[in-house]
């Protein structure tokens, strides 16, 4: 049974049948039997008919939340097992916001440092893609914002505050200040990352309230693109920041922090709420711990 409810798991993701079937590993035919079962066997219809995939039905959607927490539970209760005879392995598969990529490296590298057997993926997502891959089981964590109120069945773990900077060319003719309105960031030639990040929803939402209409002429979903097009001095891009050297601007830009208002949000590690969780994500936790309680030491002394 819980196999078959994987297949619900892979068409949520998928929202395709051929693609879904395909990513279990059968074919279409031997997909939609297994669909089937499951809907002879509950006495409900799970998806809407058609030649496409049009969507789960209500009680669609009620089996596909109970077949992510008792997948969930079994992926769990196996690993588990595996750790217990071997050691933590496996794969740590995180997601993380452009703007957080940054803070990243110091959380993996000492996580492979101590659990050289566990593999890690590491993949830039926009927020509402973090969301959907931790509820689908297709993420163990995500690095995001969490002063949010979206976020309701799922644990977070704040790691940091970010701030805005306007981040200019250093041959800039405002490279020397060291603030600047939103009003005034907004009159400037923007290049942002697109409207599907959260970090360019916020951005546009500080930059209205200051009455700004901004002239935004390039956007991208990459960091690295927009630092190349600031460096080249036609550009300047609004950056969210956190605290320490590993945020510092790349490739020369100067950063010019953004004021009235000094606007910050909260990053942080997200993940399912579920006892008990999955080792990888219980030690995962606790690396997390420790840097966080390592970086309050390092404040407290300077």
């Amino acid at each position: 049974m819980i196999e078959k409810l994987e297949l619900l798991l892979a068409l949520a993701r998928e929202k395709h049948f051929g693609r879904a079937a395909e990513a279990c590993g059968i074919t279409q035919p031997s997909f939609s039997a297994g669909l089937k079962t499951i809907e002879e066997q509950l006495g409900v219809r799970i998806v809407e008919r058609g030649s496409r995939f049009q969507g789960f039905t209500p009680e669609g959607e009620r089996v596909l939340e109970w077949a992510r927490r008792i997948v969930g539970d079994a992926r769990t209760m196996r690993q588990e097992i595996s750790a217990l005879k071997k050691g933590l392995s496996g794969q740590l598969r995180l997601g993380a916001i452009p703007t957080a990529l940054p803070f990243v490296p110091e959380l993996s590298i000492a996580f492979a440092a101590r659990y050289p057997d566990v593999k890690i993926s590491i993949m830039s997502m926009t927020s509402d893609s973090i969301v959907a891959g931790l509820d689908n089981l297709e993420l163990e964590a995500g690095i995001s914002y969490i002063d949010t109120d979206a976020l309701p069945r799922f644990r977070t773990l704040p790691l940091y505050e970010e701030r805005y900077a306007l981040l200019v060319a250093p041959d800039s003719p405002i490279a020397a200040r060291t603030e600047i309105t939103w009003a005034e960031a907004g009159r400037l030639p923007l290049c942002l990352l697109t409207p599907d990040m959260q970090n360019r929803r916020i951005i546009d939402r500080r930059l209205a309230e200051a009455g700004a209409n901004p002239g935004v002429r390039l956007e991208s979903n990459s960091m690295t693109m927009l630092h190349v097009h600031v460096r080249s001095g036609a550009w300047a891009t609004i950056a969210a920041l956190g605290a320490g050297q590993r945020f510092e601007p790349p490739m020369g830009l100067k950063a010019i922090d953004i004021v009235e208002p000094a606007a910050t949000h909260e990053i942080g590690v997200i993940i399912k709420r579920q006892e008990p969780q999955p080792p990888i994500v219980s030690a995962l936790l606790t690396c997390i711990k420790r840097i966080v309680r390592a970086a309050g030491e390092a404040r407290t002394k300077s």
